[in-house]
Parts: C-alpha cells; structure tokens; sequence
C-alpha cells in the first residue's frame, strides 16, 4: 500500500483524544512510508494528520477546491498541495491517488465522503479498502445504522463486510494488508456515472 486517503473533521471536535489520534495517524503512515492523501486544509483534524506526517518525514498530498483555498484554509507547508475546480473533482482526484480511505472523526463531510467511496467499492469501482478508526465508539450510531440496512433489505452483508471498524490505526492497517474485495455484480460503469 502506497497511499491511503483520510478523510477527517475541518475542527478538532470537543475530546482531546480526536486530535491525538489524528496526530498518531499522521507518526504511523511516515513511520510505514504510506503517503499520506487529504483534503488540503491546515484546519481541525486534517491539519494535525498532515502536521504529525509532515514533522515525521512522510510525504502529504492534499487536495483542495479553489474556493476553500482562496479562504486561506489550504495547508501551504505542503510538499504537495493540488488545487482542484470542485468538490466534485477533489473527491475523484483523491480516490484515484489512494490505494485505501480511512475515516477519522468529523462532521458531515467526513460522513459524505467516506459514503461516497463506500459506495463506489459497492458498485465495483474500485476494490480498494476503507476503514474507520472508532475512536470511543465514534462510528458506533453508523455502524447500527448500516446493520439495519441489512437487516431491511437496502444493503447486502458481504457490502457491510467491507467496512472495517478499528479503535486504532495499527489495527486497521493490519487488515487492510489482507483485504480482498468481495465479488460483486457491477451495475454500471465509473464512466457511466
């Protein structure tokens, strides 16, 4: 695995531990020689996963929309830095530069993105890892949400399987070295979408 994608909050959120954790991310991908893909912003938690890998030695790559670094949001230590048209497009950008998506804690971008990858390893897109780093049960309310899709009919459980839920970043890495993606019907095309 050569890159993995973060998707995380734009603040720090109300528990320490957050901030830590992304801090920990950020040591542990430079420590392995994982680049490090992001959204670009020098805020919250994604700038502390690029600070941490940065200091590290590891090498960051974000990804940012024109109009949030015109706001002076983008991380400009970055080694670098890709400044995209949309949100639309730095979605896709990242996903291709990524062999995996973590999520951390965050807000509704964070949920949006992630749900958006999820949903594209659904369709066969890609067959490439994503995981949540559950940081205090964090991911928890999602998970029970997901499993009641199941359990209604809207999603199958070999496409639950795919998403792996970890306390810590060490553990999650260590089952995306043996994932394989799950077979699945391919409905359509990316370039149908």
């Amino acid at each position: 695995m050569r890159r993995i994608c973060v998707f995380c909050g734009s603040s720090f959120g109300n528990d320490p531990v957050y901030r830590r954790t992304a801090r920990a991310l950020g040591v542990l991908l430079a420590e392995r020689n994982i680049e490090l893909v992001y959204g670009g912003g020098n805020v919250g938690l994604m700038g502390e996963v690029a600070n941490a890998a940065l200091e590290h030695h590891g090498h960051v790559i974000g990804v940012i929309p024109r109009a949030l670094a015109d706001r002076e949001l983008a991380h400009t230590g970055l080694p670098d830095l890709r400044i995209v048209s949309s949100m639309h497009e730095r979605k896709a950008l990242m996903a291709d530069l990524a062999d995996a998506f973590i999520a951390l804690p965050g807000g509704l971008g964070t949920l949006e993105e992630f749900c958006e990858i999820l949903t594209w390893a659904q369709l066969g897109f890609h067959a490439k890892p994503c995981g949540l780093v559950s940081i205090g049960d964090y991911f928890k309310p999602l998970m029970t949400f997901l499993e009641q899709t199941v359990a209604a009919g809207f999603l199958r459980p070999e496409h639950l399987d795919m998403v792996f839920v970890e306390d810590n970043a060490s553990a999650l890495l260590a089952r995306f070295d043996a994932y394989r993606a799950p077979e699945c019907d391919k409905w359509i095309t990316r370039d149908q979408t």
